[in-house]
């Protein structure tokens, strides 16, 4: 939303920092996946942008496909007990597609820290967008896509969401 998530900041002594934001409801939805590659464990981020809109289980269908088409052939698909992750068009898709997902493993629910993609959300939203105050969804969609492609480049941050969610990889 385009609303800061506001932290602990600095300022001049008795004087308050003010964060100006814009007053508008509009939001951006971004699915994310964590892959680790069976032989080399190397961790790759994917993620894809919906602006405008709540995620629903045809843009998740839409996001395995566009993974399936970056080469990954056969996955083990790992799913916290999301509404829409539990929809049937995802489960008609699973069956539909046996080539790719080999199986998907459900994380118990209500599980957050057992789920390292949320480590992800939890350093752009905390970290490097705290405090940051976007003018447009233009503008917050950019700090969004500079935020994940520094994170994507980062090896020893992207294993860190594993250790913290106490995955081995």
């Amino acid at each position: 939303m385009l609303q800061p998530v506001l932290r602990r900041t600095w300022s001049i002594r008795a004087h308050t920092p003010i964060l100006y934001e814009q007053c508008s409801h509009d939001r951006l939805s971004v699915l994310s996946a964590l892959v680790v590659s069976p032989k080399r464990h190397h961790v790759a981020l994917y993620f894809a942008f919906f602006p405008k809109e709540n995620i629903r289980a045809h843009n998740i269908v839409e996001f395995l496909r566009q993974l399936r088409r970056q080469g990954l052939r056969r996955f083990i698909l790992v799913l916290d007990h999301w509404s829409v992750h539990r929809a049937r068009k995802l489960g008609d898709f699973f069956e539909q597609s046996p080539c790719s997902v080999r199986d998907v493993q459900w994380l118990p629910t209500y599980a957050p820290e057992l789920n390292p993609v949320e480590q992800v959300w939890n350093n752009t939203k905390y970290h490097r967008l705290a405090n940051y105050t976007p003018e447009t969804l233009a503008a917050l969609s950019e700090q969004v896509n500079d935020s994940l492609f520094a994170v994507r480049g980062n090896q020893h941050l992207l294993r860190s969401f594993f250790i913290t969610a106490e995955l081995p990889l």
